[in-house]
């Protein structure tokens, strides 16, 4: 049986409607933390397995979440769960750093970099790349129904960055303007394909009409180890306009021979055979 606490944060993870994969996995492992503070010996073992069970049930989609729940072993020492909670957090701190340094160097004065949702990697990009003295604009859309452009509009306008948003209908209208486009990943198949907020495929294969080169940006715990793309279960949420049903799927999934390369902190690969 899991403690109260740690099930008040595996609520906070189901009813999260703005934050990524990323801000997940880091709530993910300081539940962990909590755990480790709580229990020990046999009751400790017992809700590691519950947690290895339910984590990844939060949201099947991402991968950090599977990946998460494997890199805390099940053991009844609280003080290993401790240190490799800690370690995952390092790692994501790290990893989003070092991406953000590689990533910005994609971007050169005078681009427009056009994107999708809010992707904390891309972000760590943009900001990197503004903090290196790049002049840039971004075309962001407002990411409905939830509408997490309109947090990343907010955040770009924190760091300076000018910035111009669009609705998600006329990603197709705006994407022959882009130099480059940037997204990021739910999650990342052993097949290459990219999981990521519904409307990326779109803006995907807008950009291969047009001619604009695609990458995405994640850290390298959302490569998932045993899933492909025709495995993915796709979360559907109940949605609703004036009384009617919209179908609202969350992600959707781009193949890789749409993706230019996907910057990880261990380079940029190129899917598939670099995954």
């Amino acid at each position: 049986m899991l403690p109260p606490e740690v099930k008040s944060v595996l609520e906070e993870l189901r009813a999260e409607r703005i934050r990524g994969a990323s801000w997940m996995a880091r709530r993910g492992a300081e539940a962990y933390l909590i755990l480790a503070d709580l229990l020990e010996g046999d009751e400790l073992r017992k809700a590691l397995i519950e947690l290895r069970h339910e984590l990844p049930r939060i949201n099947p989609t991402m991968a950090s979440l599977y990946n998460l729940s494997r890199f805390i072993p099940v053991t009844d020492n609280p003080l290993l769960v401790k240190s490799r909670a800690e370690e995952f957090l390092r790692l994501i701190d790290e990893a989003k750093k070092t991406i953000g340094n590689i990533g910005s160097e994609l971007i050169e004065d005078g681009d427009t970099v056009i994107t999708h949702s809010f992707s904390s990697a891309v972000f760590e990009i943009l900001r990197t790349a503004k903090a290196k003295g790049a002049n840039f604009k971004v075309i962001l859309t407002e990411s409905a129904p939830d509408y997490e452009g309109i947090a990343l509009a907010s955040a770009l306008e924190r760091e300076g960055i000018r910035f111009e948003v669009i609705t998600d209908a006329q990603l197709g209208l705006f994407a022959r303007n882009a130099t480059i486009a940037l997204v990021g990943a739910d999650n990342v198949t052993r097949d290459g394909a990219v999981v990521n907020k519904a409307g990326t495929y779109l803006l995907a294969l807008a950009c291969h009409d047009n001619g604009v080169p695609f990458y995405v940006a994640t850290e390298s715990f959302k490569l998932h180890p045993e899933l492909k793309s025709d495995e993915v279960e796709i979360l559907e949420r109940p949605y609703a306009r004036q009384g009617y049903r919209v179908r609202n799927f969350l992600f959707d999934i781009t193949p890789w021979k749409y993706i230019r390369g996907i910057i990880t902190e261990l380079g940029i690969l190129v899917p598939p055979r670099e995954i």
